[in-house]
């Protein structure tokens, strides 16, 4: 599913300055049905790799091949579609859209996709319930939870378009110890 090939990224080179090298010469390979943990400590590059992973940005140098396709020669469009159709996200800052319902935010990816809202809203509904979020705060403001309910929500909008990839940066980092569990 996943090959990365000794990526590289540099952010900030230009003729006059060295820039800084987020990753260098990194390769693996992740098969379908593989559940994997990029660990590091902050700073080392990982949320780097997960934008890369996630077609959000580009290694500078070296090969990413996502279901056998390098992604460096897909255009905005694919690229696109690929984000929607077969990648979940969960930000490490989660990203939600902080004056939308809850159960809006979830639903923001099945917007994209043409997804009938009736339909939307049935699948943004289980993926919150499934995330362990209460019924009662679907209609709050993502602004007005607390650190962990909205990185269940985040979760949850990660889940709600069945992605086959999944990309998590720090997804326990605000729930409780059972709860990442």
């Amino acid at each position: 599913m996943i090959e990365i090939k000794d990526v590289t990224k540099m952010y900030g080179s230009s003729g006059e300055t060295s820039g800084f090298l987020a990753l260098k010469g990194v390769s693996f390979k992740i098969e379908d049905g593989e559940f994997v943990a990029i660990m590091g400590p902050s700073g080392s590059g990982k949320s780097t790799l997960m934008h890369i992973l996630g077609a959000l940005d580009s290694p500078t140098s070296g090969t990413y091949l996502l279901d056998g396709k390098d992604v460096s020669t897909l255009t905005d469009d694919e690229l696109a579609d690929i984000r929607r159709d077969k990648i979940g996200f969960v930000f490490q800052s989660f990203n939600l859209l902080p004056r939308t319902t809850v159960l809006r935010n979830v639903m923001l990816p099945l917007v994209y996709d043409h997804v009938p809202a009736e339909e939307r809203e049935r699948r943004a509904r289980e993926s919150l319930k499934a995330a362990g979020l209460d019924e009662q705060l679907f209609y709050h403001l993502s602004n007005q939870l607390s650190g962990g309910q909205i990185q269940r929500v985040a979760i949850a909008r990660a889940l709600v378009n069945d992605p086959t990839l999944i990309l998590a940066d720090e997804p326990t980092g605000n729930l409780d110890t059972k709860t990442g569990e």
